[in-house]
């Protein structure tokens, strides 16, 4: 198959861990004997992977120095895009045989210049501070904050991608049979100004919905989104809560409020989107997993064939809502799973 395969950044380090090159080292070095192994399995594989951790303390790094060096969030995509993507071509090329190609691409994606986005930041970037500490930090930079999880992170505006500039290159080096890592940290966010110059813009770009973009855009027969959690849960964090094993982009709609717009919502309306537009299937699962998910053994599979939302269990069965006296044989008798067409979930 022709696989993309969207690295997050929780899945490149984990929660809570120092960006130590040490740690980040680590953590790709894991990543690439996974994707090497797809590889050498005969898939085709195309990365993009996130940045938010790296260029939040790119900007740090900035405004540590003169005021006039401060570099604009455009830069520092750009610098988190080239190491990453040195970092994870590195590992490749240390995990796959010598004289397999793989590419880099410094990928810039074009944005609408009027997008709301701009108005409203949301994209949580850089390190997780107490409230307190994000307080300080946003009156002396003019940041804005926001509550990410237990902690609180700087969040900058996130328009949606419009266009992969480089949409051509990409292409022909897929065809070229190249394993290409492109669209780092969402890509670089460019748009046409009032002269119909290109221009970088401050912003950073959600990872997911560019993959998505690209999945597309090269005919790939796969997304797969990883995390750091085994797939789309519905009542993430509570004792109710239920990994969802399939579901179609309907289905997940009518449930959009369960999904966090700072961590697991883009994920899935970006896993939605290309699902619905393509036909194809996506997957939302952790990188531990990932031959399991390309095997449909493991995550959460989205197609526009599923008919509603199946559950995942200790046993493989779908979860029996409450109200229902009684278990159908046809679902005791199925192992893996089964798809209850005749209820309707809240």
């Amino acid at each position: 198959m022709r696989i993309l395969i969207a690295l997050g950044g929780n899945a490149l380090l984990k929660r809570g861990e120092v960006l130590s090159p040490a740690h980040q080292q680590l953590a790709i070095d894991t990543a690439a004997q996974s994707l090497a192994g797809l590889v050498q399995a005969g898939h085709q594989v195309i990365i993009t992977h996130g940045s938010g951790p790296q260029v939040g303390l790119l900007a740090l790094q900035s405004a540590a120095g003169p005021a006039e060096s401060a570099l604009p969030l455009d830069v520092l995509d750009a610098e988190s895009q080239g190491w990453l993507g040195f970092a994870i071509e590195l590992a490749l090329r240390n995990a796959l045989p010598a004289g397999t190609e793989i590419v880099t691409l410094l990928t810039q994606i074009a944005v609408a210049a009027d997008d709301p986005a701009f108005a409203s930041p949301s994209k949580p970037i850089g390190p997780v501070y107490t409230e307190a500490e994000a307080d300080r930090l946003a009156k002396a930079h003019g940041w804005s904050v926001a509550a990410d999880g237990a902690g609180w992170r700087r969040v900058v505006a996130s328009p949606s991608p419009v266009d992969v500039i480089e949409r051509r290159s990409i292409a022909r080096l897929v065809r070229a049979g190249a394993l290409v890592i492109c669209g780092g940290g969402g890509g670089i966010p460019v748009a046409k100004d009032a002269a119909n110059r290109w221009r970088g813009v401050e912003a950073v770009i959600d990872k997911d919905a560019s993959s998505a973009m690209i999945a597309r855009m090269i005919g790939a027969d796969l997304l797969v989104i990883l995390t750091d959690v085994a797939g789309v849960y519905l009542d993430y964090g509570t004792p109710e809560a239920r990994l969802i094993r399939a579901a179609s982009p309907s289905a997940l709609a009518a449930h959009a409020t369960d999904f966090h717009a700072g961590s697991m919502g883009p994920k899935v309306d970006a896993a939605c989107d290309f699902a619905h537009r393509t036909g194809r299937r996506a997957a939302i699962g952790a990188l531990d997993d990932l031959p399991a998910i390309i095997e449909d053994r493991a995550g959460t599979r989205i197609t526009s064939r599923e008919p509603a939302l199946v559950f995942a269990t200790p046993k493989g069965v779908q979860e029996i809502p409450k109200g229902v006296q009684e278990i159908p044989k046809e679902v005791t008798a199925m192992p893996k799973r089964v798809a209850i067409t005749s209820i309707k979930f809240p």
